[in-house]
């Protein structure tokens, strides 16, 4: 009887220091149940997500367009404004078509680039309307097509082909600097979707 009671009280100090010590362990800033949650600092903006178009409120300053850049394998359309200025038809669209390529050129805005997104889109690169024998609505450019890169091509293609710079049917005519026969390009959904995958689909434009 004495024996188990002997036990119960030797016991009691070590009982008593676990409780101490488990007292001690949130001064120390310990505590068992605390789950970690520092995962790293939270992205500060969606990829291929902007706030805030970028060409809202630019109306004013321009006309309104889209021109197509690359966020990740994809090519995905931002809003911007280009200054065209009044004039003949054939002339405003090369007009616009200059101000599309030079919007395609410059580097992406901080929001944009934040987002995640790149052109590849050389800069200085020109437009010229057509030459004798071309369709009417041929765009020649500084560079021939055949030289470009796959996404250059296919960022150039989309954003003309449903432009002022075009006809609006997904398709726009471009030519070089050379004697090459012009050819029609198409912006499709595998094109937008990836554009480094090949050079978009085109078949060769003749007549005026």
């Amino acid at each position: 009887m004495n024996g188990r009671h002997g036990r119960h009280r030797a016991a009691l100090p070590a009982l008593a220091g676990v409780v101490a010590l488990g007292a001690l362990l949130p001064g120390c800033g310990i505590r068992a149940t605390e789950v970690p949650t520092d995962f790293g600092p939270a992205p500060s903006r969606v990829r291929c997500s902007l706030g805030e178009p970028e060409g809202a409120g630019q109306g004013e300053r321009g006309l309104p367009v889209q021109v197509f850049l690359v966020c990740g394998p994809s090519l995905v359309a931002v809003d911007r404004a280009v200054r065209v200025a009044d004039g003949a038809t054939d002339a405003r669209r090369v007009l616009v078509a200059q101000g599309l390529m030079d919007e395609l050129t410059r580097e992406p805005t901080e929001p944009e680039r934040e987002a995640g997104y790149t052109t590849r889109v050389r800069q200085g690169t020109t437009v010229t309307g057509p030459r004798a024998g071309d369709p009417e609505d041929t765009l020649r450019l500084s560079t021939p097509p055949a030289e470009l890169s796959a996404t250059a091509l296919a960022q150039i293609v989309c954003t003309f082909s449903d432009s002022a710079a075009a006809e609006g049917n997904g398709s726009v005519i471009l030519g070089g600097p050379d004697d090459a026969t012009p050819r029609r390009y198409r912006c499709t959904d595998d094109v937008r979707a990836r554009p480094a995958a090949g050079k978009p689909p085109s078949t060769e434009a003749t007549g005026s």
